[in-house]
């Protein structure tokens, strides 16, 4: 059986599903839309599904030939209202607040029947705020309003962020550096742990959702095991075939070094605090990602790909 067909019990879409990409952003919680949605693209089209894409232009590159790329932006749906005829499926990847209310309703009227919306974990924070300061959950809400079937899918840390400069911080500078001195520097590295999903996986999760009802009105946590930064450079020095030297950093010097690369407060404080919470709790936090269920295993029907997987497919970004 091909590895993307799976969930088929399900009744399954068979309309246009219609994926969104934005340029990479590196505030806190996002996800680097540009490869999930093209892991993404390949799959739905080895299930047999059309795919059409809203790209911003800097991300009209590197789709399947199969794919119908629109240049556009999801932020500016009104734009580009064309782009939701005969959809009946949406990943909704990238939107923004003040105008995901514009973009449900092109997908309404154009009689699409699900949104499938790549979320964060910034609700489980913001729900404690008042709702004018709400990004993510404000998002989330607006979906469930809609009147459309939704799924929303709260990812870890992508492990091909790192290619698009997208959120999370650590790691980042790494193939500069390995490249440049051999070298990994950074806060937290003798305790450090950050929770990764495999890019691939991730799209596995969003397909599921977008060809089957068996996750409809479901927060899904696409949600791998916390990686310690160690073996992190382990993985990248084997798959080198060279010893890479490390250096531990205050969390004072890592702020600096990413600021200097662009990214704002909220994401590099975010960063540290999970790298320390995560080595510091890490059996409690190893426990809470095994017992989420439906758990990733269980909505793709296969073994997660791992963080060796990752490296190999990408050493060269290194070399």
């Amino acid at each position: 059986m091909d590895r993307f067909e799976r969930n088929t019990k399900a009744p399954e879409s068979r309309g246009v599903c219609l994926l969104t990409v934005v340029s990479p952003c590196k505030d806190e919680g996002n996800s680097p839309t540009g490869i999930v949605g093209r892991c993404l693209a390949r799959q739905l089209l080895a299930m047999g599904r059309r795919v059409r894409v809203i790209a911003e232009p800097d991300q009209r590159g590197g789709w399947p030939d199969a794919v119908e790329v629109v240049e556009g932006s999801i932020t500016r749906p009104l734009e580009c209202a064309g782009a939701f005829e005969g959809v009946e499926a949406v990943f909704l990847a990238g939107a923004h607040p003040s105008t995901v209310h514009d973009a449900l309703t092109q997908a309404r009227d154009a009689a699409a029947r699900k949104i499938v919306v790549l979320s964060s974990h910034g609700p489980e924070y913001e729900v404690a705020n008042p709702p004018e300061t709400w990004f993510w959950l404000a998002i989330e809400k607006a979906v469930e309003r809609s009147g459309l079937a939704w799924t929303h899918i709260r990812p870890s840390a992508v492990m091909g962020a790192v290619i698009e400069g997208t959120y999370p911080a650590t790691g980042s500078d790494w193939p500069d550096t390995v490249r440049a001195g051999g070298e990994v520097r950074e806060a937290f590295l003798g305790q450090g742990h950050y929770p990764f999903i495999h890019e691939d996986d991730l799209a596995a999760v969003a397909a599921a959702a977008l060809v089957g009802d068996a996750y409809d009105g479901m927060v899904l946590e696409a949600v791998g095991l916390p990686l310690s930064t160690r073996s992190r450079v382990r993985s990248i020095a084997a798959a080198l075939g060279r010893a890479i030297d490390t250096v531990e950093l205050t969390p004072q010097e890592s702020r600096a070094i990413w600021r200097r690369r662009g990214w704002p407060d909220g994401a590099i404080e975010v960063t540290l605090y999970a790298l320390e919470e995560y080595g510091a709790r890490r059996a409690e936090l190893v426990q809470w990602t095994l017992d989420q269920r439906p758990s990733v295993q269980e909505i793709i029907g296969r073994p997660l790909r791992t963080y060796d997987d990752w490296v190999r497919e990408h050493i060269d970004m290194f070399r």
